[in-house]
């Protein structure tokens, strides 16, 4: 794998990192990206690795894309774009796939089952990623902290191939992990992930949210709702970098839970990244989340089950609103998902 290119689609907090650190360790790297200006400084001035999280800032030139202006093809494809435009990223780079190659996703949420039926199980792998980046500008993103990095396939078993890709996350991550129960970790993300949603309805760093004794029992019922369907689908989900989702089952004491908020507190303080990528989303690129791939699949899982899950339907609809223009990132606004939880007392 070495000698052969790697093709990164997406090149941007997760992607850009990765390819980053994959080129500078000498590892033939090639990015694509739709954004254009992003793209030229990637290939002539390069990438910019910033933040507390590096071994000191650097640059490093990679050869970046277009979708259009890429042309071969790759036997691995890392895809790190944003979980709504996955399709439409399939579309483009399964053209560029090899017979025999497979792609990997770096992303947030359970994309690994769009990828496995448009590209097929067999050339689908998955990865689950905590560190915290944000794209700043093009050509500059910022490495705020060192989080969880893990691989593994989608059966569970352990290939030639997964302890490669292992082999190169080590070169980014030296404690990236290998696992057996990749869904277990995508879970977890997810139970986490819904967490992080609701953060983004208030102008208040992650930390200072989960530190609020008045915002917990929100926080806390919304990873119970997610963790319920994972375990409706006979997933078992596992913990990182201080959530641990065994304390968000549905038997599981407020004490419990208690005890990961408040891990969740000190990871979240320690990074350079102080609010999600979701709030980056709504208070400074203005742009569409991802909620729907995220936190609205969860819901329609949930629905297959016979599951509610109304804290998760007002999120979505909160997050909906702020991106519509007809909410504003408040206490007010997140107010709203405790009043969700009284009206189901």
């Amino acid at each position: 794998m070495a000698n052969k290119p790697i093709l990164i689609w997406g090149a941007g907090a997760i992607g850009g990192i990765l390819g980053a650190y994959w080129a500078r360790a000498g590892q033939d790297v090639v990015m694509v990206d739709i954004d254009e200006s992003h793209v030229k400084v990637c290939s002539t001035e390069g990438i910019l690795i910033e933040g507390p999280a590096t071994d000191g800032e650097f640059r490093q030139k990679i050869p970046t894309f277009t979708p259009k202006s890429l042309s071969g093809t790759f036997d691995v494809i890392v895809l790190a774009v944003k979980a709504q435009a996955t399709k439409t990223a399939l579309s483009q780079l399964l053209p560029h796939l090899s017979d025999d190659g497979f792609i990997l996703s770096a992303q947030n949420g359970l994309n690994e089952r769009l990828i496995a039926n448009m590209a097929g199980a067999e050339r689908t792998m998955g990865a689950f990623v905590n560190y915290g980046s944000d794209w700043q500008e093009p050509g500059r993103i910022l490495y705020g902290n060192r989080g969880a990095v893990v691989v593994g396939e989608l059966d569970g078993s352990i290939r030639p191939r997964t302890k490669q890709m292992h082999a190169l996350m080590q070169q980014f991550e030296p404690e990236a992990i290998l696992t057996h129960n990749i869904w277990g970790y995508l879970w977890g993300k997810l139970g986490y992930g819904a967490m992080l949603f609701a953060t983004a309805l208030t102008p208040d760093s992650m930390s200072a949210n989960f530190a609020n004794p008045e915002r917990s029992p929100a926080l806390v019922n919304l990873a119970r709702e997610v963790m319920a369907v994972a375990l409706a689908e006979n997933v078992t989900p596992l913990g990182f970098n201080g959530f641990t989702p065994e304390s968000y089952f549905p038997d599981s004491p407020n004490s419990e839970a208690e005890k990961s908020i408040s891990a969740l507190v000190e990871f979240t303080a320690n990074t350079a990244k102080t609010h999600s990528g979701i709030w980056r989303d709504l208070a400074i690129r203005k742009r569409k989340t991802e909620v729907d791939p995220q936190i609205g699949i969860i819901t329609e899982i949930a629905a297959e089950h016979g599951i509610k899950t109304p804290l998760l339907t007002r999120l979505v609809e909160l997050i909906h609103d702020i991106e519509d223009g007809k909410r504003e990132q408040s206490a007010e606004t997140f107010n709203e998902l405790l009043n969700a939880m009284e009206q189901e007392i």
